[in-house]
């Protein structure tokens, strides 16, 4: 696993794809560790842990207030439109662990709002997403519901070969030590794409 920072109040790595981002990988890093967000068990990047309390805090703190900035990659079947600014309802069936787009209000429906551009376009496209809203499975579901399910999410549509849906936390900005501080990776099969 890969750190790319790490002091006495948090610790920002690459997480694994395979990985359980709340059970699994606080273990992988040892000594005290606070989930702050989360990332789906087949979907890897950048992700912020915190190592006491106060530290806990102060991030949850940001999710809440909206000054922590989650931005993604993700490859998607087709081409959707060059930019977008999407507000879905979600609703979450936890018995099948799947996620619906539906029409109106009731119990348990919530809010989503991700924007997003096109990096490259054809038959697979590469888009970049940041995300308003951490809803489960938000980015996949919008783009699925619209005819643009991810690459390799089988859950979501998707019938290729691809093991695991081809998203990405690439970059994480949040508010530490009084200044705003952003930590940023790539999947190989974003590099090249993202670069243009």
């Amino acid at each position: 696993m890969t750190i790319l920072y790490s002091d006495k109040d948090i610790i920002v790595c690459i997480k694994p794809v395979g990985l359980d981002s709340e059970k699994e990988l606080p273990v992988a890093l040892g000594g005290e560790i606070y989930p702050i967000h989360r990332l789906d068990k087949n979907v890897g990047g950048v992700m912020v842990y915190a190592r006491t309390r106060p530290a806990a805090a102060a991030l949850s703190k940001a999710v809440q207030e909206g000054t922590m900035v989650k931005e993604y990659v993700a490859m998607v079947h087709g081409t959707p439109p060059e930019q977008g600014d999407w507000t879905d309802l979600l609703w979450k069936d936890s018995t099948k662990n799947k996620v619906f787009v539906v029409k109106r209000e009731r119990k348990g429906v919530k809010k989503a709002r991700l924007e997003f551009r096109r990096l490259s376009d054809g038959e697979r496209s590469l888009v970049h997403v940041r995300l308003h809203t951490g809803r489960s499975h938000q980015i996949r579901v919008q783009f699925a519901s619209r005819g643009y399910p991810l690459v390799g999410d089988h859950k979501y549509g998707s019938r290729d070969e691809a093991t695991a849906p081809m998203l990405f936390s690439c970059r994480l900005t949040f508010p530490y030590q009084k200044q705003l501080r952003t930590f940023e990776a790539y999947p190989e099969w974003a590099q090249q794409k993202s670069e243009n």
